[in-house]
């Protein structure tokens, strides 16, 4: 394990101290979690706009989407938690 040193100005430390008190944690303890947890999201937003990127480019390939109505019908079916059946994509037009 390496050792990093971080500046943090008076204010921000206090609060950070605070913070680590109410949720029964060292300050140390709460900053290494918080960096955790940054760099979890970025990672997951990094999948998503892998992924996003993936499924566009297939749209763009294939020129096949699911209309928004097939969708939205699907969403709200699967909200109220019916079991139904994904829509098919098909050719948009373009």
């Amino acid at each position: 394990m390496s050792t990093t040193t971080i500046r943090i100005e008076d204010e921000l430390k206090a609060r950070i101290a605070a913070a680590a008190h109410r949720s029964g944690k060292t300050a140390h303890a709460f900053i290494l979690d918080a960096i955790a947890q940054t760099v979890e999201q970025i990672e997951i937003d990094d999948e998503f706009h892998r992924l996003a990127d993936e499924r566009w480019a297939k749209v763009l390939a294939t020129g096949k989407t699911v209309p928004w109505d097939d969708a939205r019908v699907y969403l709200e079916a699967r909200a109220r938690g019916d079991k139904v059946r994904k829509p098919g994509a098909r050719n948009s037009g373009r």
